[in-house]
């Protein structure tokens, strides 16, 4: 199959072809003469200059990567991970606590709600100053 071969789903309804008699009169709703009147009345759009500079704007052809952090709570990891484990997001992902955002493994910030008795090593996490607190409380450490 190729592109022109493809056919649609659906059919536009047939555009109304004005002006050609009928019952709404010669003008058909578009008054007399004019561009307006015209068959193909082609306006510069208003907001022209605009659409024109928009690509010279800063920050236009790159993408922000700020809400690319995933967040864990630290009751989830007490649920999930046995003492001593290590806590990166590459575990995270395989334990199902974090998704991939569009393909790439994300940030991971660690949050204080819950409560923690098991010694993780944590690495390659942000961390709340209460879940910093809670894991060296159960004996853990943060690389």
């Amino acid at each position: 199959m190729q592109l022109h071969e493809i056919k649609s789903n659906y059919f536009r309804p047939k555009r109304k072809r004005v002006g050609r008699g009928g019952k709404r009169g010669t003008y058909c709703g578009r008054g007399r003469k004019g561009q307006k009147a015209r068959e193909s009345h082609n306006f510069v759009p208003v907001i022209r200059g605009l659409i024109k500079r928009y690509p010279k704007l800063r920050g236009y052809r790159f993408k922000s990567r700020k809400g690319e952090i995933a967040v864990v709570n630290i009751e989830a990891l007490e649920k999930k991970f046995k003492a001593g484990d290590l806590v990166n997001p590459e575990t995270l992902l395989k334990f199902g606590l974090i998704r991939r955002i569009k393909g790439v493994t994300p940030r991971v910030k660690i949050l204080a709600k819950g409560k923690i008795t098991k010694n993780l090593v944590v690495e390659n996490s942000q961390l709340s100053k209460g879940a910093k607190e809670a894991i060296e409380k159960a004996h853990g450490m943060v690389k």
